[in-house]
């Protein structure tokens, strides 16, 4: 991934800023990874497999209550 990746606080992480997701764009899908570790491991999905795990979450799928 590029250094250059554009970082962005995922919509879904409730605005706590010490709990955050963050993804990116990349070539050629998307990348996230925990704000509490920017140099740490990062997760990379097709656009196809992120566009199933947000309707999975839109959905309750995920939840863990």
């Amino acid at each position: 991934m590029s250094q250059q990746s554009q970082w962005r606080t995922s919509s879904y992480s409730g605005g706590d800023p010490t709990q955050c997701v963050e993804v990116a764009g990349a070539v050629p899908g998307i990348v996230a990874r925990d704000s509490k570790d920017p140099f740490g491991p990062v997760l990379g999905f097709s656009k196809a497999e992120w566009g199933t795990f947000l309707e999975e979450i839109k959905r309750g799928a995920l939840d863990l209550g």
